[in-house]
């Protein structure tokens, strides 16, 4: 049976991690530290609370546009504004009546949802 999730992976292309870091972290991400043996394949970790999330090289990089993570957050405005303020689009969706939420594409296109508590 399954009791959890572990963590999600989103591929990222060679040479991207830099970029990709500044965004999850204005996300509210924290980076930890990779395991030894897993370093020399690029890419990082991140965590916030519970959740996290690895970027894992991919040199056949292609993005995610469609499928994605929906991340549940405590202040959709406020995070919303800074992703704004920092030149990231944000799309709001309304087809769920009972649930507010957005898409923002992370810097190498990967689709995010963002769903307010």
């Amino acid at each position: 049976m399954i009791k959890g999730l572990d963590h999600i992976q989103l591929a990222i292309p060679a040479g991207a991690e830099d970029r990709q870091r500044s965004f999850y972290v204005l996300l509210g991400f924290q980076e930890v530290q990779k395991p030894e043996a897993l370093v020399g394949r690029g890419g990082f970790w991140v965590r916030a609370g519970d959740v996290q999330v690895h970027f894992g090289v991919d040199a056949k990089f292609v993005p995610a546009t469609k499928a994605h993570p929906a991340f549940v957050v405590s202040d959709l405005t406020g995070l919303t504004d800074r992703l704004v303020a920092a030149g990231h689009g944000v799309t709001w969706d309304t087809m769920l009546v009972d649930v507010r939420r957005c898409f923002v594409m992370d810097p190498v296109g990967n689709r995010i949802e963002l769903i307010a508590q």
